[in-house]
């Protein structure tokens, strides 16, 4: 598997992360390497380097947890890809994977981990596989802003491959700031995903009760956490317990968040909900829902900030729906210019220089 990383910042050496957590049996991983990414599949010439763990080529990740791996020296640009290639020889039993990368993963038979070629890799998907991050040793970013949400934030209807999710953006605002590279931007977002409740669909992601203090606080040199969930609570009307919903249900789990944020001493900036007029999620009374959980992001002082996306996006001319402009067809997820306007509208001193 040759899976496709992109970098909001530059440096000198790198880790990856293979994660094993959502597997009720180990994973063997024979060989792993990174590359320069030239084009698709094809690697940079002269730019492989084999990935160890504890030194060792080879890796069995237990189930339920996941490896980090040595140092790896390769240079990569802010902005520029890198291709992270595993070859797993057995069957895996259920995969811990990313359903929505938005990018194109290529598969090939047989271990092509040192193959700068693509001409093996005969099939392409748009999921990750146990590739659950990548972290630069950067000379200059000190820290990361952790989006951190559902299908909007991993950048659903956003085109693929062409990194232009919201915090894409964000991450080339914060690198085009005339001082260096302060902050880089992790990507946390599960489409499907809800604040309160697991969804049926695996893939769609435990809680963010459950996933928060791994996916967000766990991230290395994490300083803010931008939390922007709680649309599809709200449309699947999924209260605690099997419950119908309740602004007050939404509310308290952003206060349980908020806490465990500041308790581990990072801050935390609040999103306001996003307009869905004509999707199938909006209805009166989820609507209601919604513009009360706005309401007290904006005015309750809860979090460290607030960005203001409902406002930022809605039409004018209806304020229960997303502005057209924006509007990727499905009345709920932005297209490309909605995704760069969402990240234009964050107010930059908000996040820790």
């Amino acid at each position: 598997m040759r899976m496709v990383v992109h970098s909001s910042i530059a440096g000198s050496h790198v880790r990856i992360t293979l994660s094993n957590r959502y597997s009720g049996t180990p994973l063997d991983v024979n060989a792993v390497d990174v590359a320069v990414q030239a084009s698709g599949g094809e690697a940079t010439r002269g730019t492989t380097r084999n990935v160890t763990f504890r030194r060792s080529g080879h890796v069995t990740i237990p189930a339920g947890e996941q490896v980090i791996s040595d140092v790896i020296p390769i240079s990569v640009s802010a902005g520029e890809n890198l291709l992270v290639s595993l070859y797993v020889p057995g069957p895996t039993g259920t995969s811990t994977w990313h359903s929505d990368a938005f990018d194109t993963t290529y598969i090939a038979s047989g271990n092509h981990t040192g193959d700068d070629s693509a001409a093996a890799f005969g099939t392409t998907t748009t999921s990750w596989y146990y590739l659950a991050g990548l972290d630069v040793v950067s000379p200059t970013a000190k820290g990361t802003v952790v989006a951190f949400g559902d299908s909007i934030t991993d950048g659903y209807h956003s085109s693929t491959g062409t990194y232009t999710r919201w915090p894409d953006f964000l991450g080339r605002r914060l690198g085009a700031e005339s001082s260096p590279q302060k902050l880089s931007v992790v990507d946390a977002g599960i489409g499907g995903n809800r604040v309160l409740t697991d969804v049926p669909n695996l893939w769609q992601g435990v809680s963010a009760l459950k996933r928060f203090g791994h996916d967000a606080l766990g991230q290395p040199g994490v300083k803010d956490v931008i939390l922007f969930e709680g649309i599809n609570d709200i449309g699947n009307n999924a209260g605690p317990n099997g419950a119908p919903l309740t602004a007050q249900d939404l509310i308290d789990g952003y206060r349980t968040l908020i806490d465990e944020a500041h308790a581990a001493h990072v801050n935390i900036i609040g999103a306001t909900l996003m307009p869905d007029e004509g999707n199938g999620y909006y209805t009166p009374a989820a609507e209601t829902i919604r513009q009360s959980v706005n309401q007290w992001i904006r005015t309750s002082g809860a979090f460290d900030g607030v960005i203001d996306f409902d406002q930022t996006m809605r039409d004018t001319a209806n304020p229960a729906a997303l502005n057209p402009v924006y509007d990727s067809g499905d009345h709920i997820h932005p297209n490309d210019a909605g995704m760069k306007v969402m990240a234009d509208a964050i107010d930059l001193r908000l996040l820790r220089h």
